[in-house]
């Protein structure tokens, strides 16, 4: 993975994306280097007139395609590969897809609205910092993506070295303070729609509010049994 990564690093510097990473669009060396190939989907992030008459179209492949790639949207940049990759990451580290259905329509639906399963929940072996990568990489909005290739590079390869992943961190940490944000605010987020970064941190959220209240509670009933105690002597 890190390999393709710096590939596509090498290809969004010079304003290239891919739009098609996959499987089997990544072939290995006898020297064990992996090689990112087939670039027949691949344009210039500056090419306008061919963004626009692509523009309401899907181009990509179903079960590693990204959701601004799904909507047809005009302005694909390189963080629709970073989401093909993490997807593509996700099928090696767990042995599946991130989304399965009976058709392609059905596939990329979910990758627009339902949530992913963490990938370390499928493979208890994988490293917390590998999934939070993988996650993060994988977010429905690309704003809540890793914002360059290298910041994706720098977390894999510290992750290798057995550090945390920062830069996914960092997208979490933001991703619920908008979340916790948006409940303070009681804001209602229609059906489907995806909010949250990663599941894991929202159950964090919710463990920890969850504990909060059972301390509060305990220390109240502490509070009142020795209020009974002293006006019973």
């Amino acid at each position: 993975i890190i390999h393709i990564a710096d590939a596509l690093a090498h290809s969004h510097d010079r304003g290239l994306i891919h739009r098609d990473v996959k499987p089997k669009n990544i072939m290995i060396t006898t020297d064990g280097v992996a090689k990112l190939a087939h670039m027949g989907l691949a344009r210039e992030v500056s090419d306008t007139q061919l963004a626009q008459s692509e523009a309401g179209r899907a181009y990509g492949t179903p079960y590693y395609i990204s959701p601004e790639q799904i909507r047809g949207e005009v302005e694909i940049d390189f963080r629709a590969d970073i989401y093909s990759l993490g997807a593509t990451f996700y099928h090696m580290v767990t042995g599946r897809v991130p989304f399965d259905a009976d058709n392609p329509t059905g596939v990329m639906l979910k990758h627009l609205r339902e949530q992913l399963t963490p990938p370390d929940h499928i493979n208890p072996e994988l490293s917390i910092g590998s999934a939070e990568i993988i996650e993060a990489m994988m977010a429905k909005d690309r704003n809540d993506r890793y914002q360059s290739t290298q910041e994706l590079l720098e977390d894999l390869k510290a992750v290798r070295q057995g550090k945390p992943p920062i830069h996914a961190r960092k997208i979490f940490d933001m991703s619920q303070l908008t979340n916790l944000e948006a409940d303070a605010e009681i804001v209602n987020v229609p059906s489907g729609t995806t909010r949250i970064g990663s599941p894991r941190r929202s159950a964090d959220v919710s463990l920890w509010k969850t504990s909060f209240y059972v301390v509060l509670v305990v220390l109240f009933l502490s509070i009142l049994l020795n209020i009974v105690q002293a006006l019973t002597k």
